[in-house]
């Protein structure tokens, strides 16, 4: 089990850290802006085709720290958790992975988004990150399904949540506005019922 610093159901602690032998997930912070800067610069062409329209100003200095700022807002409120995947050896940052849309109530579900670094796609480091974040999601913050819907196209994205074992569930027409189109998605989910414990592993 991942170590967790965070529970819902009481009072919050100021951050959030998952971490293992090789992975360390956790909130952005401003000092994290360089390495965020250097990343997102050389990976925006892989980026683009699966996010929203970049704004003119989205690398700046200014629209991170508003996005740290928001962050933390969205985790205090129980909203959202956008976390940062970085490498434990060398606290290099690969990704970011968003625990999102956290609904209590009947629902007691959240939709998740990540990113990768494309000098760092296709390594496994999502995947390890899937592995922190699960557990998480389930027995941390006690969560009864995950949704993750991602664009047809995108077969590395949907391997990715197979491996993982979301199933299938629809399609939804137009559902996301993506690099200034809307795009039909797929929707994946995944139940606490259908985990061990919310444990998943990489026999596939």
């Amino acid at each position: 089990m991942p170590k967790s610093v965070f529970r819902f159901l009481s009072r919050q602690p100021d951050s959030v850290e998952l971490e293992n032998e090789h992975y360390v997930l956790r909130l952005p912070r401003y000092q994290d802006f360089n390495q965020w800067h250097k990343l997102r610069s050389a990976s925006r062409q892989f980026l683009e085709p699966w996010e929203p329209t970049w704004r003119r100003d989205e690398l700046t200095e200014g629209a991170y720290r508003a996005r740290v700022i928001r962050g933390k807002q969205e985790y205090a409120s129980g909203q959202a958790i956008p976390l940062f995947l970085f490498h434990k050896e060398n606290m290099t940052l690969l990704g970011g992975i968003t625990i999102g849309y956290i609904r209590r109530g009947a629902a007691q579900s959240c939709m998740i988004g990540y990113w990768m670094g494309e000098a760092h796609a296709g390594q496994g480091h999502m995947f390890a990150a899937l592995r922190l974040v699960i557990p998480y999601i389930f027995a941390g913050l006690e969560l009864h399904r995950i949704e993750a819907a991602c664009i047809p196209d995108n077969a590395r994205s949907i391997r990715l949540l197979e491996k993982a074992g979301f199933q299938r569930e629809g399609y939804l027409r137009g559902y996301l506005k993506i690099n200034g189109q809307w795009h039909d998605h797929v929707m994946f989910s995944l139940l606490a019922t259908d985990t061990d414990k919310g444990r998943i592993t990489d026999s596939r």
